[in-house]
């Protein structure tokens, strides 16, 4: 997959590339401030991000051209053609009401491989952001079905300490 990058007005990327990403800010905001992660380790975190189809991180800053700053974070699991399921989106506090998040979901929507495919996500709280680009509560509901999540499960499948 061809990494991208996007700069807009206010000097903030959003950038593809998973070598820019930086984990002790992605983890410190799912494990502390997230309501649907707050269980995960760092270990979990690089394998979540590795094992993901796209990576989008925000910066303050264009992490191409040197230090930059991360500052939100969305994560794509997909087969680029039936199915995406969007997941672990934030913006850091301190830098919400920007339009950041806005951008980053019209920006992975935007995706050339991603913008026919049907899209999943779960929020508690977003329903009026995501609803902005075409999400919209699950039709059939009762033909869906989910296996509860299971961290130990979890960490001994990748063999990590928990």
């Amino acid at each position: 997959m061809v990494q991208s990058s996007w700069t807009n007005n206010d000097g903030f990327t959003i950038n593809t590339n998973k070598n820019f990403l930086d984990v002790d800010v992605i983890y410190d905001f799912l494990h502390n401030e997230s309501y649907w992660a707050k269980e995960i380790t760092k270990d979990l975190v690089v394998e979540a991000i590795r094992n993901s189809t796209l990576c989008y991180g925000i910066y303050e800053g264009n992490p191409t051209e040197g230090k930059a700053k991360q500052v939100g974070f969305a994560r794509v699991v997909s087969d680029l053609v039936r199915f995406a399921w969007l997941g672990d989106v934030f913006v850091v506090p301190e830098y919400r009401g920007r339009g950041l998040s806005k951008w980053l979901i019209s920006t992975i929507t935007n995706h050339p491989q991603l913008k026919g495919v049907s899209f999943q996500l779960a929020t508690g709280d977003a329903h009026g952001l995501y609803a902005q680009y075409g999400f919209h509560p699950i039709d059939h509901i009762e033909r869906k079905m989910e296996r509860t999540m299971n961290w130990d499960e979890i960490h001994r499948g990748h063999e990590l300490n928990k």
